[in-house]
């Protein structure tokens, strides 16, 4: 069996992944199918019950930002030891909402903690590890924030101010900017059906 494909969604909180990500599993499962490999869909932080309990406390507990890193990545490695690898080993494809990408757009572009730290952290817990592909859904900060503002109550993220938000969206696209081998951005400004369209698109290649 051919080893699986890594797929992480990625955006800042109210750009829209979460709700595309259902639609694109469907899609990518009928393409995959007639091969029998099956889609894996699991998130971060969390994937297992580890990373669960781990992402209730990083979602409403204040702590030192480096803690709060330290904690992804303890996180992480139980998802890819549990999880990740184990789906692309037997063949699996695996589709995550966020990964390491989102580390650095929030701990490091939003918090400002330096990249050297999440880059030594990255080597530690992934090797060269890295998604197959990653979906960027790209929107403006105050978008966002009307958007996450008319469907729930916020966490300790979703709370952070336009600011932080505007600097987690520019590491996010500096990291797509260098790697555009891996990313594909997409403007999530666009409405339910022309995002699809462009998702469907994106299917057809993979």
């Amino acid at each position: 069996m051919a080893r699986g494909k890594f797929i992480t969604f990625e955006g800042i909180d109210g750009a829209g992944k979460t709700t595309h990500l259902a639609w694109f599993r469907e899609r990518l499962e009928d393409k995959l199918s007639p091969a029998g490999s099956a889609v894996v869909t699991t998130r971060e932080p969390g994937g297992t019950p580890l990373g669960e309990a781990l992402r209730e406390l990083l979602l409403h507990e204040r702590m030192d930002l480096e803690t709060e890193a330290l904690l992804m990545f303890a996180a992480r490695r139980e998802h890819l030891a549990q999880v990740i690898e184990p789906a692309l080993a037997r063949g699996d494809w695996v589709l995550s909402d966020r990964f390491t990408d989102a580390t650095f757009a929030y701990q490091g572009g939003g918090r400002g903690l330096p990249r050297d730290k999440l880059e030594a952290l990255e080597r530690w817990v992934q090797g060269g590890f890295q998604p197959d592909l990653t979906v960027l859904f790209d929107v403006p900060p105050r978008t966002a924030s009307e958007r996450r503002g008319a469907v729930r109550s916020p966490d300790k993220f979703e709370s952070e101010t336009l600011a932080f938000f505007e600097r987690t969206r520019a590491e996010y696209l500096r990291r797509a900017q260098e790697a555009p081998h891996r990313f594909v951005v997409v403007d999530a400004t666009l409405g339910i059906d022309e995002i699809r369209h462009q998702l469907a698109r994106l299917v057809s290649t993979l």
